[in-house]
């Protein structure tokens, strides 16, 4: 078996504490573990000697994914790096025609990463009920038993027969509104649509190539031209090529038409974290229902949820969502956050940089925290990892000093080279081609100060880079 971790998501109806560079399913919203780290692990406990991970991913995650994995001792067999979101039906197929190489019987299971799972036993019983479905050529997807009118999900209709491990999938409803998810509940033969599916390589290539012709032509091509020019720890999609690819999600392009469809009922705890209200659940609360940090005084309110790292004090609030992050701050009522997406396409439409990154940036290096800011000057703390460095660069439109904190630096200046212990300090001209690296067993800690008419993280031309990264 192959388990297949799709976390090439942007979690936008999560934000400000999701972002594009930074996205829910790496973020630690719950506890100091992320969704995916949760996943990773869970899934350990389900593999075999012989089965492997796949992970679809962004290209610019790859990084995270990877860090993540090795804290866990986890070796992760095939990376596939997108260089543009497509949606789940190109990633599915690309990600079975990777497998197929190797074995065009394998099962493989394919988990979004940012689900909560509870019960184990039951999650790994279903699991291997679904493998057995899918050895007989069936695809098989995982209905999650609704326990209220949840408008939040997607619904799957199936033949309601209760003497069937498995049930024939008749069709897939949207996210319907609370009247409709009552007739559901009430009409029974109505699952949560999880996202999660089990399949042979061969199988799901099959019903697409019968089914969605182009975007399994756009696919073979895409993959063929991407293998010849990576590496073999990873494929790097081609950028112009994935462009071609149609937007559809799995459902849509396959999903609704494929006679080979089945549900298995899925009796465990499940949450897909879509949105704040979602994310609360998972939450501890107070006696009047506050999901929030320790700090925070909530009097004369009830079912809140609000997460901050400083104090936040209610006075007569219900029903509220408040999210505050260093450098943005969201008040929504809930039933509301749903809509938080179109507060990001507004965002995204005035090119923000709120949607990319958070204060604090992660990199393949290390991590950077912007401490102060304004239009001439920008005020950074940069944390680089034991023995890495960053891209030799220059830039146009400013001028550097560096002082370290703690730790060592080797720092390159055009063709000379000087280190630098803690205390001591350098400055970088503009135009002058640079590079910092981290020659120490411990984390370098320095304090960036850039001085200049612009400001901007695409002010960098990259020279060379350890991470074949061609942008920011």
């Amino acid at each position: 078996m192959v388990i297949s971790i799709l976390c090439g998501g942007s979690g936008t109806r999560l934000w400000p504490l999701s972002r594009k560079l930074m996205p829910k399913q790496f973020a630690k919203l719950i506890g100091e573990d992320s969704l995916f780290k949760m996943t990773l692990e869970r899934n350990a406990k389900l593999l075999s000697v012989n089965d492997s991970w796949q992970v679809i991913t962004n290209d610019k995650h790859y990084f995270l994914a990877l860090d993540i994995a090795k804290s866990l001792n986890i070796d992760i067999d095939m990376f596939i790096l997108e260089t543009l979101s497509k949606n789940t039906a190109a990633a599915l197929t690309l990600g079975a025609m990777l497998v197929a190489k190797q074995n065009p019987n394998e099962i493989i299971l394919t988990l979004p990463s940012d689900h909560i799972i509870h019960d184990d036993n039951a999650y790994k019983a279903c699991v291997e009920m679904a493998c057995q479905f899918a050895e007989k050529g069936n695809i098989v997807t995982f209905g999650i038993t609704p326990d209220r009118p949840h408008t939040g999900y997607g619904y799957i209709q199936v033949e309601n027969n209760e003497t069937k491990q498995a049930h024939k999938v008749i069709a897939f409803h949207e996210k319907p509104d609370e009247k409709q998810a009552k007739i559901y509940l009430e009409k029974g033969g109505y699952y949560w649509n999880s996202g999660m599916f089990c399949y042979q390589a061969k199988t799901l290539l099959n019903e697409m190539k019968g089914h969605a012709k182009e975007i399994y032509e756009c696919c073979n091509i895409l993959l063929e031209s991407s293998l010849r020019n990576n590496k073999g720890e990873f494929v790097r999609l081609d950028r112009k090529l994935s462009g071609d690819l149609l937007d559809e999600s799995i459902d849509y392009a396959l999903m609704e038409k494929t006679d080979k469809l089945y549900m298995i009922p899925s009796h465990f705890t499940w949450n897909d974290v879509g949105s704040f209200e979602s994310l609360c659940e998972e939450l501890p609360k107070d006696s009047n229902n506050n999901a929030m940090n320790e700090q925070s005084i909530a009097l004369h309110s009830c079912n809140n949820l609000i997460m901050s790292n400083k104090m936040v004090a209610t006075l007569g609030i219900d029903d509220c969502v408040i999210i505050d992050t260093q450098d943005a701050l969201l008040v929504a009522k809930k039933g509301y956050t749903q809509d938080v997406k179109k507060i990001v396409a507004k965002l995204d439409s005035i090119k923000s940089p709120l949607v990319e990154i958070h204060n604090k940036a992660f990199r393949p290096w290390g991590s950077y925290t912007v401490l102060q800011e304004s239009p001439t000057y920008k005020l950074k703390s940069i944390v680089v990892k034991p023995k890495h460095r960053l891209s030799l660069q220059k830039h146009y439109h400013r001028n550097e000093h560096w002082i370290v904190v703690s730790g060592s630096a080797l720092v390159q200046i055009e063709d000379k080279e000087i280190f630098l212990s803690p205390n001591q300090s350098t400055y970088i001209p503009m135009g002058h081609a640079h590079r910092l690296t981290n020659p120490g067993t411990i984390d370098l800690v320095m304090i960036e100060v850039q001085v200049g008419e612009y400001l901007g993280e695409d002010d960098i031309v990259r020279l060379s880079d350890d991470y074949a990264r061609d942008d920011c």
